[in-house]
């Protein structure tokens, strides 16, 4: 795969991570959580659309799937021109893309593939990946992902499995190892008391309890969760770091949220970088001579 680490006189580059996924027109999940949160962990994003959907905080109204030809066009145009420190996979809309990502990841191979093997919104009754999309990410993207990131009802969906508890998370986690599986985080969000249950090959099982951040402004939790597995990891973190990283900061971009519209409001991917505006009457000038306030008074 080609690719510059570095452009003359511009240093080092940040690390490049690429995200497979839906376009959400609100911005709060899919494509533009995980730029946002590329960014607040100090890595450069680019993506690749899988689908345009019609939707907004009070869910789901439609998919637009992006033809596989131009998928593949792409994602073959991005890696032709940068190397990936990881990839993000999220919403694929059809086995087409779905099949379409297989050959990529097969092509290219790059450290880091973490699946968020998103099939339902939360909210709306539109289908995000249809069912031979879901068997094909079953037989064929779980074996070629380095981490998967389900929740509950993706868990069930992928296992067969009855997921309602962390007895359930356990066996699903066992059960998607024997499908291929190399490591996998079973994210219990919606279970009273938020647990998460990590399971790699050769390891222990671990669970990461937490606290309910009581905020109805989730949008864009799974993705977010999943970018940030693999900003830490194209950092150079251990995956068990990566995953209690992510999870803090998934909390912490919830309390600091805040609704933008009449459904569930998005996450706050960016609260680092949250500025107090100036005091009225401060005006900053910039510090550069374009600016008349910067230029030397006239004598």
């Amino acid at each position: 795969m080609s690719g510059h680490t570095s452009q003359p006189g511009n240093g080092q580059h940040p690390p490049i991570l690429l995200t497979i996924a839906g376009f959400d027109p609100s911005c709060g999940a899919g494509i533009a959580a995980d730029l946002k949160t590329f960014a607040a962990h100090n890595c450069y994003g680019v993506a690749a659309v899988t689908a345009l959907t019609v939707q907004s905080t009070q869910g789901v109204r439609s998919v637009h799937a992006t033809p596989a030809a131009t998928l593949r066009g792409q994602l073959e145009a991005l890696a032709d021109d940068v190397t990936f420190a990881a990839v993000k996979i999220g919403m694929l809309a059809n086995r087409a893309n779905a099949s379409a990502v297989a050959e990529f990841l097969d092509s290219h191979k790059i450290a880091h593939v973490v699946l968020d093997p998103v099939s339902r919104p939360t909210a709306g009754s539109a289908e995000l990946l249809d069912s031979p999309g879901l068997k094909f990410l079953r037989d064929e993207l779980v074996k070629r992902s380095s981490v998967i990131t389900p929740n509950l009802h993706e868990a069930e969906l992928l296992t067969g499995l009855e997921v309602k508890d962390v007895n359930g998370m356990k066996a699903a986690a066992q059960k998607l190892l024997e499908m291929g599986a190399r490591a996998v985080i079973i994210t219990g969000g919606h279970l009273e008391k938020p647990v998460d249950v990590l399971l790699c090959e050769g390891s222990e099982m671990l669970t990461f309890g937490g606290e309910h951040v009581k905020s109805p402004n989730t949008h864009g939790s799974g993705c977010t969760f999943s970018s940030a597995i693999a900003a830490q990891l194209a950092s150079g973190l251990q995956l068990t770091e990566a995953v209690i990283l992510a999870k803090a900061y998934v909390t912490k971009a919830i309390e600091k949220s805040y609704a933008i519209g009449k459904g569930a409001g998005p996450l706050n991917q960016l609260f680092r970088f949250h500025q107090e505006p100036p005091a009225r009457g401060v005006h900053e000038v910039p510090q550069h001579g374009m600016h008349p306030a910067a230029e030397p008074a006239a004598h």
